[in-house]
């Protein structure tokens, strides 16, 4: 085996190494975060990135081009899927009154859900 390669299976055993410790964070902090909008940051930021690095770093180890595409779908589907999922856990929790309004900063939806403020 070449330096060239050493180096890619090095890297790769890194990036996976970091996204896999991302990832643990984020369910130390789903586990540890008090609200439900906070657990749902917890739940997407720290996971996406994780997944990310995993998935760069497993392409590294793997270089072959039906492995490449199948970790593109797998990125793909993940980046569409976990956010939405994470809004509308939120916007449901905000929507059955599991959210502490004192603690927002910004409250954009009690306008549009409040009906006095419609004409």
């Amino acid at each position: 085996m070449n330096a060239w390669l050493q180096l890619l299976d090095t890297a790769g055993a890194v990036l996976v190494l970091l996204g896999a410790a991302i990832c643990l964070l984020g369910v130390i902090g789903m586990l540890r975060l008090p609200d439900v909008l906070s657990r749902s940051h917890a739940a997407t930021k720290p996971q996406t990135l994780g997944m990310i690095l995993v998935l760069a770093g497993v392409a590294l180890r793997l270089r072959t081009g039906m492995d490449l595409a199948t970790l593109a779908l797998i990125g793909f589907f993940q980046m569409l899927t976990s956010p939405v999922a994470s809004h509308l856990v939120a916007r449901s929790a905000y929507r059955t009154g599991q959210v502490d309004h004192d603690e927002l900063l910004f409250d954009e939806l009690d306008e549009q859900l409040t009906d006095g403020n419609k004409k």
